[in-house]
């Protein structure tokens, strides 16, 4: 597959604090579609994600413009958002009665990871550890974060303080995990959780925060949203927030993946109100 590559070389950012990270921007979006997301990235440049708004078409990306449809086998549909060094891969899939199950694929092999006992799962990321994080609904469609760990089958669920239903989102090779959830004011905020120490992520000023990805340093991405109303992704290092914007998608852009060159993925709903794909490199 093709896809329609975009370089631009200035990155919009409004740094909080002492930390500020400028990025070029790349716009990758599966060919023939209107509708594309990127969700993970490992180390060799292999991007996680998913085309098609109506029917979710999971695959992998190999830039500069490879893409490898990834579909759990006889799902109606997939998005493919966690990717190891290794090029294993998770996320979930719908099966042909409309559930939602979450799944690993390693070396070709795909594996169904639903918690005992309930009907709505969903694998959100991925490490080198064979740990992954995830999620899954109970009764009252509250959620309730886990790592999983995969040699084991075991599930760890996370208990947060102060939180109505959560999910977790990522987990690096440290063992860090991050995440969201929503408290007792019906407030969104990010966590990270680093030797079981728990941190709340607040993005300054912003009225909700969602920590999506985390790399083998430490550092959080994920998205806001300001008093306006309007989306933006950020970083989070030692500390500091930067917000993020692709320049094709002020107000609009979601950083839902980053390596630990740096490299940040995400999307961004552009004017016709359709999802672009990117990729932001470093300066």
């Amino acid at each position: 597959m093709k896809m329609k590559l975009l370089v631009l070389a200035v990155a919009i950012t409004i740094s909080s604090h002492a930390f500020a990270q400028t990025y070029s921007f790349q716009t990758a979006d599966f060919s023939g579609d209107t509708f594309t997301q990127l969700l993970g990235i490992n180390n060799n440049g292999v991007i996680a994600g998913y085309h098609g708004f109506a029917v979710n078409q999971g695959f992998t990306l190999t830039l500069p413009a490879n893409f490898t449809t990834e579909n759990y086998p006889n799902s109606s549909q997939t998005q493919v958002i966690a990717i190891n060094n290794a090029g294993n891969t998770g996320g979930f899939y719908i099966d042909q009665s409309n559930v939602t199950h979450g799944f690993l694929q390693s070396f070709g092999v795909f594996q169904t990871v639903d918690f005992p006992g309930t009907t709505f799962n969903q694998i959100l990321g991925r490490n080198n550890l064979a740990q992954a994080a995830g999620y899954y609904a109970d009764a009252s469609n509250l959620f309730h974060p886990y790592i999983y760990d995969i040699n084991g089958g075991v599930f760890e669920l996370l208990i947060l303080p102060n939180a109505v239903s959560a999910q977790a989102t990522g987990v690096n090779d440290s063992r860090s995990v991050v995440g969201f959830y929503i408290d007792s004011a019906a407030v969104t905020r990010g966590f990270l959780l680093t030797s079981g120490t728990f941190k709340k992520l607040v993005f300054p000023g912003a009225t909700s925060t969602q920590a999506l990805g985390i790399n083998k340093a430490g550092t959080v991405v994920g998205s806001y949203v300001d008093k306006s109303g309007a989306m933006h992704g950020f970083v989070y290092t030692k500390g500091a927030y930067t917000a993020v914007d692709d320049p094709n998608g002020v107000g609009t852009t979601l950083v839902n993946g980053i390596n630990d060159q740096g490299k940040i993925v995400g999307f961004y709903m552009n004017s016709t109100s359709t999802a672009d794909g990117f990729v932001g490199t470093p300066n």
